[in-house]
């Protein structure tokens, strides 16, 4: 069992230690497993975190051991990484937290024991001001799959009205995401606002399915929450591409609108979605293309006399 091996990624060079331990218990896929996977859908992995500020969520021992939520970078990162400084009036601290700009920096994120990665939703150039909003399809526990796939529909249709193009994945859980760029026009407290609207929107015409209930034990069991809080400052969710923290090692792996009802996130592990990408490359490579107004989601905000908290 090697206790350490170099890889050159890009112009650097990552030490790796302890390639050999178990990651994931269901197939028994290694930290050097977990490395190789995020090589190779790096192009797709760099763009969805790009100049982000990004939560780590490690597991050192694995993911049947503990979880850490990590922002800061620690000390004795290597001086090429890159971060940003973010700040956090509620406890008047602040934290320079990991800012990927090339794909060392995410294979040194893995060396530090990182499954998950959380980014922000704006980028390093002006943080307070985000450029992506997220639509979080975020079943119940006895909400079928089949809701999701109904809901989705629905959310393209909507999207589609707006002349908005949103870019679908799973979660690697059990719902479904679909990212938007936006124009960075908005702070946080606008952008969960106009997110608040679709979500109300989603739930009349489909009030059946959907849920904006905020409260967890108000909700019905078995419907689907459209979580618009996702949009909140300092929220983040599991990026494109990110591997999640669970035995079979799934993926959060972009979709296209016309698999929804077809697919099976289980089946997007770490051990199928690098064939997947070598085959599609990454379905959200034009995610940048356009950015899109939030002024109609705010009018439908002012209509429903919703409120920014």
């Amino acid at each position: 069992m090697a206790s350490a091996i170099e890889l050159e990624v890009g112009d650097r060079t990552v030490r790796v230690s302890n390639p050999d331990r178990v990651y994931f218990p269901a197939r028994g896929e290694t930290k050097l497993d977990l490395v190789n996977y995020y090589l190779s859908v790096g192009d797709g992995i760099v763009r969805a975190l790009r100049e982000r500020p990004c939560m780590m969520h490690r597991f050192p021992s694995g993911v049947s051991g503990e979880k850490v939520h990590q922002k800061r970078v620690p000390n004795g990162a290597p001086p090429w990484l890159e971060t940003v400084r973010i700040h956090f009036p509620r406890y008047n601290r602040h934290a320079y937290e990991l800012c990927v700009t090339e794909l060392a920096s995410v294979i040194w994120a893995v060396q530090m024991s990182t499954v998950e990665f959380h980014p922000w939703n704006s980028r390093r150039a002006d943080t307070e001001s985000p450029d992506e909003w997220r639509i979080d399809l975020d079943p119940m526990p006895d909400c079928p799959f089949s809701r999701v796939r109904r809901v989705a529909h629905v959310v393209h249709e909507v999207l589609d009205e707006l002349d908005i193009v949103g870019y679908p994945k799973t979660s690697g859980g059990k719902g479904l995401h679909v990212y938007v760029r936006i124009e960075p026009r908005w702070g946080f407290q606008e952008v969960r606002r106009a997110a608040l609207a679709f979500a109300k929107e989603i739930e009349r015409r489909v009030p059946d399915d959907v849920t904006t209930t905020w409260w967890r034990k108000d909700r019905d069991p078995a419907m689907l929450f459209v979580d618009y809080n996702q949009n909140a400052r300092d929220h983040t969710i599991a990026s494109a591409y990110s591997v999640r923290g669970n035995p079979e090692g799934t993926v959060s792996t972009p979709i296209r609108w016309d698999e929804v009802d077809d697919v099976d996130p289980q089946d997007f592990t770490i051990a199928s979605v690098p064939a997947r990408f070598a085959e599609l490359g990454d379905l959200h490579a034009a995610i940048d293309d356009k950015a899109h107004s939030l002024e109609p989601l705010l009018e439908w905000a002012d209509r429903d006399g919703l409120k920014e908290d």
